[in-house]
């Protein structure tokens, strides 16, 4: 192995964004825990809709049960007060969780289906429990509740069936080292223990994982902590040249990123830096029994996130939250299948491609987007009305551009689509398109 990086931040300045990553498109994200026990939250709003403290009150996200308990107000309180008890202590669903039909082929499986290209798991979110067996706590799977290395097992299954693995971490926030109630954004950093115990701590978690699991992407969420800032070059250039293939989110205090990340409404990115939209399949991403079919992405939603997500520079990493059983629920898992089929027809588009010069457009009848790879452009139709729909698309006018050669053709020979360029662009029909099936796909060879 060669040790490139030194502990420094010129020496980081050198990383680059490897190429799976770029070119996979595609991760699964889980959240799975503790607050899978309870699997309560208030199906409200997405991330980034309402004012911080109408969220924090009234907060969708289950895996955020402890907060939202220990607010004393609220839906999660009163859910919590009438079901376990008021006096009832979060640590007791270690007890109560024991992931006993947890089958990690069976989830990889499915990954490998939706085409995923990786997957990152949660290791330790902010209640403080590992899923891994840590020497440095006793609070973790491997002691309480399932007993087994979970993030061990999953590991070898993604690897198994080709895929990248990634952990996640939440670095400045554990609640059993600083537990006062987060009702407001600036509370988040303010509220986190500020001590260098929790900051070696984290540390010293981190690079067990990294030098336990080899992780291909290290997933820090929200930041990091601040008495430890200037342990993170060290950390950040132990895990590269331990991990070749790896790389990391832009969840460091400010401090170091290899990618920027949006959180469903949350957050601001730009084509011109390579970013991961996150997000459930609802409006959680730990399991929440409350929310229905009426939460949850359709598959043509779902397509159309990956679609516009790849073509402005984006991966998609979609969350499931699994029942504390170890079950996916059914209706996660057929969101799944249904992107996997639309992928399989049409792959070529998304996977490897690399985002065009051209921006997406928001036409009357359609969303319009682009891919490219050094031998075609791929033109992506979004949000057709089922029956007819006619779009033109302006400046695009192969026989007039000379890297663009040949016909424009759909990749689902199914498709039935008449194409005619015009002075203005290039005019397309497509014919009998029933939206449930998603985008539809063209190519141009250059």
């Amino acid at each position: 192995m060669n040790h490139t990086f030194r502990p420094t931040w010129e020496s980081l300045k050198q990383h680059t964004v490897p190429d799976w990553y770029h070119d996979c498109k595609l991760g699964i994200f889980i959240h799975w825990g503790l607050y899978s026990v309870p699997a309560f939250a208030p199906p409200t709003v997405e991330l980034g809709v309402v004012n911080n403290e109408e969220w924090f009150c009234n907060n969708p996200y289950a895996e955020w049960y402890f907060n939202s308990v220990n607010i004393g107000r609220g839906p999660s309180f009163e859910h919590h007060s009438k079901t376990y008890g008021k006096d009832f202590p979060y640590e007791n669903f270690a007890d109560l969780w024991k992931a006993e039909n947890f089958d990690p082929k069976e989830w990889a499986s499915l990954f490998k289906e939706a085409g995923a290209g990786y997957v990152v798991l949660v290791t330790k979110h902010h209640d403080g429990f590992c899923l891994f067996p840590s020497k440095y706590t006793e609070y973790h799977a491997g002691n309480r509740g399932p007993m087994r290395d979970l993030v061990g097992e999953l590991t070898d299954a993604v690897r198994d069936a080709d895929m990248k693995m990634g952990l996640y971490y939440s670095g400045i926030i554990d609640w059993r080292f600083a537990s006062d109630p987060i009702y407001t954004d600036d509370q988040v950093n303010l509220n986190c223990c500020p001590t260098y115990e929790y900051a070696d701590y984290a540390y010293k978690q981190s690079m067990e994982l990294i030098d336990k699991y080899h992780p291909s992407l290290f997933w820090n969420d929200i930041g990091w902590p601040f008495a430890g800032e200037r342990n993170l070059p060290y950390l950040l250039s132990h895990y590269y040249n331990t991990c070749e293939d790896g790389l990391v989110n832009d969840r460091f205090n400010g401090l170091w990123k290899d990618f920027s990340t949006k959180e469903y409404q949350y957050g601001s990115v730009t084509k011109e830096d390579k970013w991961e939209m996150c997000r459930g399949l609802g409006l959680s991403f730990g399991y929440n029994a409350v929310e229905g079919d009426e939460h949850i992405l359709s598959v043509e939603k779902l397509i159309s996130l990956l679609v516009s997500t790849v073509a402005n520079n984006g991966n998609l990493l979609i969350n499931i939250g699994p029942k504390a059983d170890g079950t996916i629920p059914p209706i996660q898992a057929e969101k799944l299948r249904g992107l996997g089929d639309w992928l399989k027809i049409n792959k070529e588009a998304i996977y490897k491609t690399r985002c065009s010069d051209r921006n997406s457009m928001q036409l009357p009848d359609a969303d319009v987007h682009f891919t490219e790879t050094d031998e075609s452009l791929y033109v992506i139709l979004d949000s057709l009305k089922g029956g007819t729909t006619t779009v033109l698309i302006p400046d695009l006018i192969p026989n007039l551009i000379p890297e663009l050669k040949g016909e424009l053709l759909p990749l689902d020979a199914a498709t039935k689509a008449e194409i005619d360029t015009t002075s203005e662009g290039t005019r397309i029909s497509v014919r009998d398109h029933d939206p449930a099936l998603g985008a539809v796909v063209f190519k141009l060879k250059k």
